[in-house]
């Protein structure tokens, strides 16, 4: 009589209670989608790169509200990705011509393209979030724009290496 009130223990197979949703995608992504995911795994890096600043270095970078920091972390990621592609139209304008000078000017321009870049990220993010946003400290916060910036680019680059690295 005990066994018939015994509870019984639903029969679930270890795989599938272990897996988790990505676990459960069989076919290669799409072009489309790797960018998506590319995009999105960029814009998470900044969104945290930046949030850790706000947390550690206050009085470089500060914020309103995390909504204001995912606004941010969007908009540098797709003004970067821009200034990316500016950069390699330069410097494939430079590398079409022989010449020491086109050597020359096309690493000065590229210079010119990535620092001229972070004024204009630093003005485009002032004129999309205003005062929500702020970056301190000398030449009005640029040096923190750009070591913020710099931060994000390495942590980026790292997690790649690491993504090629498994396999």
């Amino acid at each position: 009589m005990s066994e018939q009130f015994a509870l019984k223990q639903p029969s679930v197979s270890t795989a599938a209670a272990s897996a988790s949703l990505w676990e459960t995608f069989e076919h290669t992504p799409s072009l489309k989608q790797r960018a998506c995911f590319r995009y999105f795994a960029a814009v998470l890096v900044d969104l945290v790169v930046l949030n850790l600043f706000i947390e550690y270095a206050p009085e470089y970078v500060a914020a309103e509200s995390f909504t204001i920091t995912v606004l941010a972390a969007v908009l540098l990621q797709a003004l970067l990705k821009l200034t990316i592609v500016v950069e390699h139209h330069v410097a494939a304008f430079f590398n079409a011509r022989p010449g020491g000078f086109n050597k020359f000017m096309r690493f000065f321009a590229a210079w010119l393209v990535l620092f001229g870049s972070k004024f204009l990220i630093l003005e485009a993010l002032a004129l999309a979030l205003g005062d929500r946003l702020r970056f301190g400290g000398a030449w009005h916060g640029i040096i923190a724009l750009i070591v913020v910036v710099v931060v994000m680019l390495v942590v980026e680059a790292l997690l790649v290496k690491l993504y090629r690295r498994m396999g």
